[in-house]
């Protein structure tokens, strides 16, 4: 019986000491947990990424194409991205001051938003990926010949071009019997030059007799588009930053004119036009941010990645021009917000 009793003892001892063992184990393990849940907090706060964005110009098209881009990177990483937002104001020369100063930086990508910036960026730099957005042809733009949808260098992007062809039909949808059509761009951006091109050729093929309105800057833009409107019944602006920027100039001459214009994006169309065949920027910025995660994370070679377009277009109207013209606006248009 007495062996029975220090048999016991023993055994509870050793449960006790069993107990405490595990106990002061459990609370070791606790600090170790907390300690990485700060770690990984203080991993996801830092700036993993510094991505340079170069906007040509502040106008609705490209504002949205950048929003677009950022929401996407910002969703993937969270605060372990960082942008470095740079607007050149419609200045080619500061493209160029701006990408430069990104490669300085050691930028990990670049955001050419415009035709002008990926040019700049190009020039800047062969080995820091370059995306670009809002770029309507990348081999005009970067004067690649028999361009086949694939840059093959640290260039790639998304392209905003919209169906050429069907932008000049809808001149014929709406004005069935015009005869004279102006098309109105800025001669120093190549992707308008190509543009207004494209669209004369399907224009002539319809029975339009054409004429191109290029002016150089904002110094002859009046001037320019007050003798496309004294010559044209119709006028036709491409996707041009220039005419975007300066939408409300153009408006001023044409509308009380009694000349309508097609709009080649739903921003332009907003400020001077009657109607467009547009796309999302929106959309196609994050389009692009999402190529930009795939480049940052190592799940994609830029130098494979074809240029990307846009899904879907869209009819639109100005519901204020067209009242003003007295126009009938023909079905499955929506109006411009």
């Amino acid at each position: 019986m007495k062996m029975n009793k220090k048999l016991l003892a023993l055994i509870l001892a050793g449960v006790m000491t069993l107990g405490l063992t595990a106990c002061g184990g459990s609370q070791e393990e606790t600090p170790a947990e907390n300690s990485g849940e700060e770690s990984s907090t203080q991993e996801s706060s830092g700036a993993t990424y510094t991505v340079g964005i170069c906007q040509y110009a502040p106008h609705d098209a490209l504002d949205a194409a950048t929003q677009g881009f950022q929401d996407a990177l910002t969703e993937a990483f969270g605060d372990a991205v960082a942008f470095e937002l740079q607007n050149a104001a419609g200045d080619t020369p500061t493209c160029a001051t701006i990408a430069n100063g990104f490669v300085s930086a050691g930028v990990d990508l670049i955001l050419a938003n415009a035709t002008a910036p990926l040019q700049a960026a190009v020039a800047a730099t062969s080995d820091i990926p370059i995306l670009g957005t809002s770029v309507t042809e990348y081999g005009v733009a970067l004067g690649i010949s028999d361009f086949n949808g694939v840059v093959g260098t640290n260039v790639s992007g998304t392209s905003d071009l919209a169906p050429l062809d069907q932008q000049a039909a809808m001149v014929q949808e709406w004005f069935p019997d015009a005869k004279t059509v102006g098309l109105l761009y800025c001669s120093a951006e190549p992707n308008s030059q190509y543009q207004v091109d494209e669209v004369q050729a399907e224009l002539e093929k319809l029975g339009y007799t054409c004429t191109q309105y290029a002016f150089s800057d904002t110094n002859d833009m009046a001037s320019v588009t007050q003798n496309a409107a004294d010559n044209s019944d119709v006028i036709y602006v491409p996707t041009d930053n220039t005419c975007a920027n300066n939408a409300g100039v153009i408006d001023n001459i044409c509308r009380p004119a009694g000349v309508p214009i097609i709009a080649g994006e739903e921003g332009i169309c907003g400020g001077c036009g009657v109607a467009t065949l547009s796309i999302s920027y929106y959309d196609l910025g994050v389009t692009t941010g999402e190529m930009a995660v795939k480049i940052l994370t190592g799940e994609a070679d830029i130098s494979e990645m074809p240029i990307e377009y846009a899904p879907q277009f869209t009819k639109k109207y100005n519901e204020a021009i067209c009242a003003d013209l007295g126009l009938t606006v023909p079905e499955g248009y929506e109006a411009v917000a």
